[in-house]
């Protein structure tokens, strides 16, 4: 069902029968959340009117992502980057995309066939906390590119989802983390009160949450799209979302654990709720 490559310089697991990439991501403990230190960071810039418009309206929502704590994760196995359009039809053979551009493209997968691809998926969500870790590996600034404010061409050829090149990634190995808006098994809850001091997915009634999305609105319209690439950005699932599925690490032998259980345990976490949000997506 696994077998072990070379992508991209690094070490992947390829699910044979879809052709899905999967990186392996490392246990560990992170600060989850938007830290005191990337708040400073980002009302700075914003006193130094360094981005394009006042970030009066994004500060004023900072609440949602925090607040911040300890957070304990297992290891797992991530997508290097969401699901593409073809990926997609290999369990949904009808699927359509508004939104695509070729085959090869993240799927931006809308409400009405949300729910159906997550029931026929042998995979399961990752819950944000997962998210978040495999989008920080091992940084703790705004974004894993560090503090800085990438312009429309870093959004384009560095975060990019289009070419899926090593240059792209992340210290995890994964490509366009918070480029596409990518739904997550968590219900959506504007805060972190209260929230669990390990990975499991927080559940609910109503939407998911969705992480990143920098590069769903091109062409862009001047909304400081960069601060939906920070690595602690959260929304509310609208309209559509790109898929990164999340496994259980192979057995040893390269032999794949028994994904379709592991999805009954998550079932309900994913299957409940409805909506996603929109960008671009080849393979490497």
């Amino acid at each position: 069902m696994w077998t072990k490559e070379t992508v991209a310089g690094g070490p992947a697991w390829r699910h044979v029968p879809s052709g899905v990439l999967f990186r392996e991501v490392p246990g560990g403990t992170f600060r989850m959340g938007l830290s005191d230190e990337e708040l400073a960071t980002l009302r700075a810039i914003d006193e130094a009117e360094a981005s394009e418009n006042p970030l009066e309206y994004f500060l004023a929502d900072a609440a949602r992502m925090r607040p911040v704590r300890d957070v304990r994760v297992e290891p797992f196995l991530i997508a290097r980057h969401p699901l593409t359009v073809a990926q997609t039809r290999h369990w949904l053979p009808g699927y359509e995309d508004d939104f695509a551009e070729s085959d090869a493209t993240v799927a931006r997968v809308r409400d009405d066939d949300l729910d159906a691809v997550l029931k026929a998926l042998p995979f399961r969500l990752p819950s944000e906390a997962e998210w978040e870790y495999a989008a920080r590996a091992g940084t703790t600034t705004l974004t894993f590119r560090g503090d800085d404010l990438p312009d429309e061409d870093d959004i384009l050829d560095v975060f990019a989802d289009e070419t899926r090149v090593a240059a792209s990634e992340n210290p995890f190995g994964l490509a366009a983390m918070g480029c596409a808006s990518e739904v997550c098994a968590d219900a959506w809850i504007p805060h972190f009160e209260n929230a669990p001091s390990d990975a499991r997915p927080r559940t609910g009634d109503g939407s998911r949450t969705v992480r990143g999305g920098g590069g769903d609105v091109s062409p862009w319209q001047g909304c400081d799209e960069w601060l939906l690439l920070l690595s602690a950005f959260r929304a509310e699932l609208d309209m559509f979302a790109a898929i990164r599925p999340v496994a259980p690490l192979p057995a040893p032998g390269g032999q794949g654990a028994d994904l379709r259980e592991d999805q009954a345990e998550h079932r309900q976490d994913q299957a409940e709720d409805p909506p996603g949000m929109r960008s671009r997506g080849a393979e490497s």
